[in-house]
């Protein structure tokens, strides 16, 4: 529902989650996990920490939302999606309980995926938080680390429109006498987030700032594997790892994870990328990553409605070209909207009915040494996979 109407949808009470977890008896209690907020990486940052305990032979449960092509992306083991009929079976599990509790649809997947781990025996459990912290569904859960990835502006209508509003929220996360690692995060958000921790008794980490060889494309990769390793470090005495496998996830993490839509090139010959980078800090990170390649640059992008782009464009690099569509969701933004947008910039583009058609618009025009971006949302990047995976890309 979050998906299809926005902040509408979104509960800020953790009774519903509650309730159906205890009708399906607890299953988030038992198994360990690691918990994991942030307004960027952390679905990469969870998807890391999958990788890496799978290539040391632990069995590995990751939630995440939201999905770009296939509901059961957000639950999967060892990057394998869950089954359809399970999805059925405890959709038929929780039917009695449905009329009275009301829960959401957010709150139903979190309730499945804690079911999935607890019947599937998993090692370990990578938690990725939906939306905030300490009022997200997910927070239900007890974990043996909790990481915050980054802060930054994001759901200001949902989390507060201060950086010190916002942390609080993502600090909800922190629980009693647990580690919290924290990320490439302002200092106004950190000094938050160690109050916070203090309050708790909570030993508090930074990431581990080396150099990583990984396959995940973009230097902003550094921090969340920063954070990861940190609490792979921590963790050792109760999940041991070595240091080869370990090399080896880091190199491999999208295929251990089935990983999509973080800086993920569909050509060489032109370069086309597609990233669901979709805010103010996600943007900036990109913007830099773009400029780096030394290429020119045709943006087609499609945000959703409650999208603040006067946030976004300032961070944008320049372009030869700029091609707006909506993406194929209910809360997609009209592309003459989008228009209007940048219009107020000086920043003149064309619209599209839809990414197909935008796509091989572009396709027609631009040049093998040229680099085509297409973002501003998951959804748009899931439009992306879909055209992939049904052959109606032009490379």
């Amino acid at each position: 529902m979050y998906q299809r109407i926005g902040n509408l949808a979104y509960k800020k009470d953790l009774t519903n989650i509650s309730k159906l977890c205890d009708f399906i008896d607890n299953p988030q209690n038992a198994f360990n996990c690691i918990h994991v907020a942030g307004t960027n990486g952390k679905g990469s940052t969870s998807h890391i920490l999958s990788a890496i305990y799978q290539a040391n032979g632990y069995k590995v449960g990751l939630y995440t939302s939201p999905p770009l092509v296939d509901f059961r992306e957000r639950i999967k083991i060892n990057g394998e999606m869950c089954s359809e009929n399970f999805v059925i079976e405890f959709t038929h599990l929780i039917e009695p309980v449905i009329e009275s509790i009301q829960p959401s649809f957010f709150e139903i997947t979190v309730a499945m995926a804690f079911y999935y781990f607890s019947i599937q025996n998993v090692d370990i459990a990578i938690i990725e938080t939906g939306l905030g912290g300490r009022l997200d569904s997910t927070n239900i859960v007890n974990p043996i680390t909790s990481i915050i990835t980054s802060i930054g502006f994001d759901h200001m209508d949902m989390l507060g429109n201060t950086l010190e509003k916002i942390s609080f929220e993502k600090a909800g996360i922190i629980k009693q006498n647990t580690p919290i690692i924290c990320g490439n995060i302002p200092a106004v958000a950190e000094k938050i987030i160690r109050s916070e921790s203090k309050k708790k008794q909570a030993p508090i980490f930074n990431y581990l700032k080396n150099s990583y060889s990984t396959d995940l494309l973009g230097n902003h990769q550094q921090w969340n594997i920063g954070s990861a390793m940190q609490c792979v470090t921590i963790n050792q005495h109760l999940l041991p790892t070595s240091n080869h496998k370990t090399k080896e996830a880091l190199l491999n993490v999208s295929n251990l994870t089935n990983f999509l839509g973080r800086w993920q090139i569909f050509s060489e010959h032109p370069l086309v990328i597609g990233d669901v980078a979709h805010n103010e800090e996600g943007f900036r990170i990109i913007a830099d990553a773009l400029i780096k390649t030394g290429r020119e640059i045709h943006f087609i992008l499609g945000f959703v409605k409650e999208k603040n782009l006067d946030k976004i464009i300032p961070s944008l690099p320049s372009a030869k070209s700029y091609s707006f569509v909506k993406p194929n969701v209910i809360r997609g933004m009209e592309p003459e909207e989008t228009q209007n947008y940048f219009h107020k910039y000086s920043i003149k583009g064309s619209t599209f009915t839809n990414l197909h058609e935008a796509i091989h618009a572009i396709f027609s025009v631009v040049s093998t040494n040229e680099l085509i971006f297409v973002g501003g949302s998951n959804f748009i990047v899931a439009d992306l996979l879909t055209l992939k995976n049904d052959n109606q890309l032009p490379f």
